[in-house]
């Protein structure tokens, strides 16, 4: 069960897309009343069988453990979660791999983690958890069968103080009156702008939350905030992937790089030390009116204090497309995979363990309430999180969803890259023409590096 050297060079240097930032099956009664036996699916026997899970989600460890301690009482079967820690999952994955007790259950990113570990998915194309997605759409399919399915659908943009963002608002040196007028660059570009001159009336230090390029909080920028430009470019050319960007939407990235490194709560020079917890504690502390980050972030902010009524987010703004109907940045990169080299009695155990997460009470609340996932399975209960009903309400209202294409980033070397084109760029020891270097012609070598 040793992976070989060849194919943990490639995991390293192909598919460290798991960015930027553990479950509990049973196979007792359901709330679904689901009467499929998935342990039949693997030729095992799941009673005999234990689980083990590599979580990719080190801010819902403790949940994870929480209901994986729930389901070994109710069923005895053994479940082991191990978190990996932010920003290291591909590297943690292929140690963990090399083992003799290696995760019968871990996590690809898309179609460019999956080709790196698609030796190692079982098929779960007859599984009972393949049968509950409410959308085929969510399922990682490639040569009739089926890799990986998406556990959770997140959304992450520009989430805001409301109450702070009001003060603001009422300011005698307010342009934009009401925070629903915010609909574009250039009003979000005045409104910071405004409110990093006069911080000291507001009792803020910036406008936007240090971005921090430290590896825990990187991921924000060279993946989530670099997906904008992509998203863009492909959807003028009606593509998905391709194996060279043009860059044509870079500039605009530059410039809501600018804003966030410029109107923000330090000094451009100290972002590459700075942690995502930097940001976190700044946005909770009252400090910063704006702070980049998703849905994930619910329970964090939550219980640091902060108020539903608090708390609004909106669209990252660039400057292109039709920005007036623009929503929030909506989608998966979490797709679950069975180890198909565990044991049969390990992978019936892992399926039954699934079922029970996404269809069993206990299971579908500690999603929902506890992690405030929306997932995509048919027994889901509705989040409380309100990142996710602000992204249902701008969909009801007609805005389009920026879907995620950073998925088909190249590799995690080409993250790297822009990353660190974008931090000496921000402390003046580099030019915005590395970045785009970094960005077009890192992207060229890294496909044509992984797609041989």
């Amino acid at each position: 069960m040793k992976k070989s050297t060849i194919k943990r060079a490639a995991a390293l240097a192909v598919a460290g897309m798991m960015t930027a930032t553990a479950l509990a099956g049973c196979g007792g009664s359901s709330s679904s009343g689901s009467s499929k036996d998935d342990s039949k699916n693997a030729a095992g026997n799941a009673k005999n069988g234990k689980v083990y899970y590599l979580n990719f989600k080190p801010e819902q460890d403790k949940d994870w453990q929480a209901l994986a301690k729930k389901y070994t009482d109710e069923t005895g079967v053994e479940v082991t979660v191990k978190t990996a820690a932010e920003g290291t999952y591909e590297s943690t994955l292929t140690a963990e791999m090399d083992k003799d007790n290696a995760p019968t259950l871990f996590q690809v990113n898309g179609p460019v983690g999956l080709a790196n570990w698609k030796d190692y998915c079982a098929d779960l194309s007859s599984s009972e958890i393949y049968n509950q997605l409410t959308s085929k759409d969510y399922a990682l399919e490639e040569d009739g069968k089926v890799y990986g399915i998406a556990y959770v659908i997140e959304t992450y943009g520009i989430i805001y103080n409301k109450t702070l963002l009001q003060k603001y608002c009422d300011s005698d040196f307010a342009s934009v009156k009401k925070i629903e007028d915010i609909n574009s660059f250039e009003k979000l570009k005045t409104v910071a702008d405004e409110i990093q001159k006069n911080k000291d009336k507001l009792g803020v230090k910036g406008a936007f939350t240090s971005a921090g390029m430290d590896s825990s909080s990187d991921w924000r920028f060279k993946t989530h905030l670099a997906n904008l430009p992509i998203y863009f470019e492909y959807k003028d050319k009606g593509i998905k992937s391709t194996d060279a960007i043009e860059g044509k939407y870079l500039d605009n990235y530059k410039n809501i790089w600018d804003l966030y490194i410029t109107d923000s709560t330090c000094d451009p020079a100290d972002l590459a030390s700075k942690k995502g917890t930097d940001a976190e504690t700044e946005f909770t502390s009252g400090e910063a009116v704006f702070f980049q980050n998703g849905s994930w972030e619910y329970s964090i902010v939550t219980k640091a204090g902060m108020k539903d009524d608090e708390l609004g987010m909106l669209p990252i703004y660039i400057g292109a497309g039709d920005e007036a109907n623009q929503g929030l940045c909506t989608g998966s990169e979490n797709y679950w995979c069975v180890n198909n080299k565990a044991s049969a009695d390990d992978q019936a155990a892992t399926l039954e363990f699934l079922n029970w997460c996404v269809t069993n009470k206990t299971g579908t609340s500690a999603l929902a309430d506890d992690m405030g996932f929306v997932i995509p399975f048919k027994n889901a209960k509705e989040a409380t999180n309100v990142f996710v009903k602000i992204d249902n309400e701008l969909t009801a209202a007609g805005k389009t969803p920026v879907s995620w294409n950073f998925t088909t980033m190249p590799s995690e070397d080409w993250k790297n890259g822009v990353g660190t084109a974008l931090t000496q760029y921000a402390a003046g020891t580099g030019d915005w023409d590395a970045v785009k270097t970094a960005f077009v012609q890192g992207w060229k070598t890294e496909y044509a590096k992984a797609n041989g």
